[in-house]
């Protein structure tokens, strides 16, 4: 497993951040992973200004930001926007997620 391998971040999650004028108002979306939930791990996601030490994605105009001690439990995921019946969301996709819940939120590794 390559640990230097950043994040992805969908051009449907950029356009989305667009559509909500995050950069306009100095904001990105900062993706953090916490201990907790029902799996070990969960993911925090919030509307942020960027901070040093950041790794900074950018496409379309917009952000995406992801803190120092999140990034490893990150590596090579996918940060994508859905609309689905349950309502409209940014989810990660994390390879290296053994296990998670339903609710798409927690993780194991």
């Amino acid at each position: 497993m390559d640990l230097n391998l950043p994040p992805k971040v969908t051009d449907r999650a950029f356009a989305r951040l667009g559509e909500i004028g995050a950069g306009q108002d100095g904001k990105a979306l900062r993706v953090a992973v916490e201990g907790g939930g029902c799996s070990g791990f969960q993911y925090e996601i919030t509307l942020a200004e960027p901070e040093n030490g950041d790794l900074v994605l950018e496409g379309a105009g917009e952000k995406v930001v992801i803190d120092e001690v999140s990034l490893p439990f990150l590596t090579g995921a996918t940060i994508d926007f859905t609309e689905e019946l349950i309502g409209a969301r940014f989810v990660i996709e994390n390879p290296n997620a053994s296990s998670s819940c339903g609710c798409g939120v927690s993780f194991s590794m």
